[in-house]
């Protein structure tokens, strides 16, 4: 999991230097794996605007132009104006745009091989260069390499490039298993408020996050119907659309690309770019369909969305290009007639968004963790909405995020809400409230914390503590899936308090002398005896054969019977030691034992004696067999 700390200053405050704060982060929150300070990368870039483009007089493809950095760049040639001559390459360069200009003596932030470049003045047929203008791969903000990057934010020539798109970024990567039992921690907002919390901060979630944004009105002249039909409810407990028209697909602003790029997202479109902004940022996944190339499978006017378990021969073909076979169990999105998505996993290259999309469907929904990361593992597809799925993400958020993701189509797209909001939902309760002391939470801490203190530190990542005279009751906000007792609230408390201010000392407790036990004694008692007058303990499995009863009386309907037995002969809880020493007396005389005798010391169940709790009551045993060949058996019969 990538943290951009710039993204999480959008958030909460960080009054921690970056050493301190990756020490915190290691010891309070997860693992660190590494630190990277992208900041270096862009260290003498600045902006600067093309004011002369001329055709280069030796080259066809290549461009003079003469830039003005607002002379902030010091030991350059310029011209008597002041300017710098900069020959490019690039097709879109043109008088009037800004750009950034990476001159001699400043590094390439990204270049093929990875290894640093430092530019230097150099002759391009025949006519001077200094430095380069940068594309938006060069400056590692997306993969264009086609053109260069054109800015599109106002700013003062020759102002560094990383005050423009906040670059002088440090970028956190923390190991993700440290997150299994966090969904909320794989967006940059659930750290953020872990950031706040692990520095004493108190965070408040932005408004759009606690309460819907009003972005579902109807503003469209078109009217698009989508219609869900959710036939897993179960697996899919909350599954959100709504159509949106007159779309205008462009490429992101570069914010919102260097963003992406910086947590390890690939920058697409506008509309695949809100889609995966919205997911880093909150955790929660989202997807886009083409409209009306829905419409087009199925030949209708009404757009249908069909969640549902694959018919048996069907496949996908997957937006990387993969033809899949869906599992028989896996969670599919369809249209009427045909599959149009691996639900969670990854959508179908048929209603992939696209140049020519005009209309589109916004997608929000939750899916079973469980049958995710099954339908993952069997088709070899892992993707960044699998990893989040993966954690059981809530769906109380969905709205919220939904109108969050409509709003930023209305902004980067001009899209206008088309349909109702179609909100398929099988309702689930928020976090109940757990009761708990500051005793308890000391107690087990060994720390001195008082109810103010405890409030405090919880109040911080946005509990709702309560507190009645002795008594707390704490309620989790909805995105914290993972709290359901009180030992959660005790681990929450302490980790967020940190680790290292508990006392080190070993705990005190009074220690009585054991009790003898009688059972233990008496079953010891038994050994000796038996042992001494020439028997062989044995210990048998619990569990035999069903057969068994039959043969030696027993009602085997008395038995429990177990649900995953290792084998047919151990299917059953036996009744009493017998049948298992019985069932050896023959392998022994098979062995050549004439006679011997074997007992056992353990226990046994069956249906009718019940603990008053439900549970079967263990009965303790001991069996003896005595066995003889035909020989043996006459000597003690009197016989010749």
């Amino acid at each position: 999991m990538k943290i951009s700390l710039n993204w999480i200053q959008e958030f909460t405050d960080l009054k921690l230097g970056i050493d301190e704060l990756v020490t915190k982060i290691g010891a309070q929150l997860g693992e660190v794996d590494e630190v990277i300070n992208i900041g270096e990368r862009y260290e003498g870039i600045v902006t600067a605007k093309v004011v002369g483009c001329d055709k280069h007089p030796n080259a066809d493809k290549l461009s003079v132009c003469k830039i003005d950095d607002g002379n902030k760049v010091k030991n350059v040639k310029r011209d008597e104006d002041g300017l710098v001559q900069v020959v490019c390459g690039a097709p879109n360069v043109r008088k009037g745009i800004t750009i950034a200009w990476i001159p001699p003596g400043a590094i390439v932030p990204s270049t093929f091989d990875g290894e640093k470049f430092t530019l230097e003045v150099r002759e391009l047929r025949g006519v001077m260069s200094n430095g380069m203008i940068a594309s938006g791969k060069e400056l590692d903000i997306n993969d264009s390499h086609d053109g260069i990057l054109i800015l599109d934010k106002p700013c003062e020539n020759g102002t560094p490039i990383l005050e423009v798109y906040k670059l002088d970024d440090y970028i956190i990567d923390v190991e993700n298993k440290m997150f299994t039992h966090r969904p909320d921690c794989f967006g940059q907002l659930g750290v953020a408020r872990e950031i706040a919390g692990i520095q004493g901060i108190e965070f408040k979630s932005p408004e759009w996050y606690r309460e819907a944004l009003d972005a579902f009105k109807q503003t469209s002249d078109k009217k698009l119907e989508v219609i869900v039909d959710n036939k897993l409810p179960e697996l899919v407990p909350r599954f959100t659309a709504i159509a949106m028209s007159d779309i205008q697909i462009m490429k992101s602003p570069i914010m919102i690309q260097s963003f992406l790029r910086r947590v390890g997202v690939k920058p697409i479109n506008n509309i695949v770019d809100i889609t995966n902004f919205v997911m880093m940022l909150t955790a929660q996944p989202m997807h886009a369909y083409d409209y009306d190339k829905l419409l087009a499978l199925d030949n209708t006017k009404t757009a249908n969305i069909v969640v549902r378990k694959p018919k048996k021969g069907e496949k996908l073909l997957l937006l990387d290009g993969k033809t899949v076979e869906p599992r028989q169990d896996a969670i599919c999105i369809a249209s009427k007639g045909k599959l149009i998505g691996l639900g969670g996993v990854m959508g179908g290259a048929e209603t992939e968004v696209d140049d020519n999309t005009q209309n589109i469907i916004l997608e929000c929904a939750n899916f079973d963790m469980y049958s995710i990361r099954r339908t993952a593992m069997e088709h070899g597809v892992f993707t960044e909405a699998v990893t989040r799925f993966n954690k059981g993400q809530s769906p109380l958020q969905n709205k919220l995020i939904m109108a969050y993701a409509v709003a930023w189509v209305k902004k980067l797209a001009n899209g206008q809400a088309a349909s109702k909001l179609s909100d398929e939902t099988k309702p689930k309760n928020h976090n109940q409230s757990i009761k708990i002391t500051k005793e308890f939470i000391n107690e087990r801490l060994g720390s001195d914390l008082n109810s103010k203190d405890i409030s405090t530190i919880l109040r911080n990542v946005e509990f709702t503590v309560e507190s009645t005279g002795e008594e707390l009751r704490i309620k989790a906000p909805f995105w914290r899936t993972d709290i359901e007792i009180q030992e959660d609230i005790v681990e929450e408390v302490g980790r967020l308090h940190g680790y290292d201010k508990l006392p080190i000392e070993l705990p005190k407790r009074g220690l009585d002398p054991a009790s003898s036990n009688k059972l233990i004694k008496t079953k010891q008692t038994i050994r000796e005896v038996l042992s001494a007058a020439g028997a062989n303990e044995v210990l048998t499995y619990s569990f035999v054969h069903g057969k068994l009863f039959e043969q030696v009386g027993q009602d085997k309907k008395l038995a429990y019977q177990l649900n995953n037995a290792l084998s047919p002969d151990l299917q059953y809880y036996r009744l009493s030691l017998l049948p298992s020493l019985l069932d050896k007396i023959h392998a022994n005389i098979k062995a050549g034992h004439g006679e011997f005798a074997i007992y056992e010391v353990n226990k046994t169940h069956d249906k009718t004696n019940i603990h008053p709790d439900g549970l079967p009551v263990e009965e303790e045993r001991v069996a003896l067999v005595f066995a003889a060949d035909s020989k043996s058996a006459k000597h003690y019969a009197g016989s010749p």
